[in-house]
């Protein structure tokens, strides 16, 4: 049943055109997605104005001309600012991570993705896990949640994959040109992870490595800074690190592994 009370607190809102064009690129590479009839894909907590949803539609058709990208906010004011922007395929509604489709679509319809970027942020990290059981009761069989953190203007991010069972994959995007060192993306963890980033959990350790990695490459980077971090990717996969053997994805600064690899410890 669809609750009375959208679930979850108001957030600060704020956002930028283009913020969230990593992660929109990285759900549109999903086979999941492009597998799935007529889909429906939620922005979850677009902010104080609808750019996030809107770019959402506008990447991911290409992929899948049916799809309905649908605009949640727990902010009703903001939802209605949002209204005039709507089409048959671009939709908008009040909810939280309780994750309701307004009409025309039924409330309680599932749903292929739920794309939640700088949500959980401003929540304590206790919250995270029950936030999460909450979005994912509303993925088809092989829906998936991406939810994480990006800098103000989309160079530095990073985000938990999740499906109906539960995380499974940890990604890391940086724009790379101009980039000093991998681990700048620290400041832009999931709640999930920031608070781990400390000695003896595996979060740090990766980065650590990571770093170490850019720096011995360095020389790579008179080429281009994509070949310098292709090599660290490999680098890394020849250590261990669990990395999706992605080299496409690797040369525009992406990295994912398994969720098991970096989980915190009071997360196994």
């Amino acid at each position: 049943m669809q609750s009375k009370k959208p679930i979850g607190n108001i957030t600060r809102g704020t956002t930028n055109p283009n913020r969230l064009r990593r992660v929109d690129r990285y759900i549109a590479a999903q086979p999941d997605l492009r597998a799935e009839t007529d889909p429906i894909v939620v922005d979850l907590g677009f902010g104080a104005n609808p750019t996030t949803a809107i770019e959402m539609l506008e990447r991911l058709s290409p992929v899948q001309s049916e799809i309905i990208v649908v605009g949640i906010e727990i902010d009703r004011e903001r939802v209605n600012k949002a209204l005039p922007f709507q089409t048959h395929n671009l939709l908008f509604g009040v909810g939280g991570f309780e994750v309701p489709l307004p009409k025309p679509l039924k409330a309680n319809d599932k749903v292929t993705v739920i794309r939640a970027l700088n949500v959980l942020r401003q929540y304590d990290e206790s919250e995270v896990k029950s936030a999460w059981e909450l979005m994912q009761a509303r993925l088809t069989d092989n829906g998936f949640i991406v939810e994480g953190t990006c800098d103000e203007i989309g160079r530095i991010a990073s985000w938990v994959t999740l499906n109906q069972a539960g995380p499974i994959l940890f990604t890391i995007s940086l724009k790379l040109r101009g980039l000093s060192k991998p681990s700048k993306v620290a400041e832009r963890l999931p709640k999930a992870l920031i608070h781990h980033n400390v000695e003896g959990e595996s979060i740090h350790r990766l980065l650590i490595e990571l770093d170490a990695s850019w720096a011995t490459h360095a020389p790579l980077g008179i080429f281009s800074p994509a070949q310098r971090f292709v090599a660290c990717a490999r680098d890394l996969r020849s250590k261990g690190w669990p990395i999706a053997l992605e080299p496409k994805r690797w040369r525009l600064g992406e990295l994912t592994l398994s969720w098991e690899s970096v989980a915190p410890l009071n997360f196994r």
